[in-house]
């Protein structure tokens, strides 16, 4: 379950700085969210730093359960 939270968290991150990025320095969003959806510039900041807080979390947990079963 902690690999899918970090998948998914890295996923959503790249997604949100790829929105944020095409926003800010070209003509409109880039990355894939923006084929299904309209998701404003301050929502692509926020899935940027949702994603990068779930990726965090996965990495960290991944990492505690492998010094765990060292231990």
């Amino acid at each position: 379950m902690k690999e899918l939270i970090a998948v998914v968290g890295w996923f959503v991150g790249v997604q949100g700085l790829l929105g944020l990025a095409g926003r800010v320095f070209g003509e409109g969003p880039w990355g894939l969210l923006q084929k299904r959806w309209e998701v404003p510039t301050a929502g692509y900041a926020v899935l940027t730093v949702v994603g990068a807080g779930l990726a965090v979390y996965g990495e960290r947990a991944k990492l505690r359960a492998r010094a765990a079963a060292r231990a």
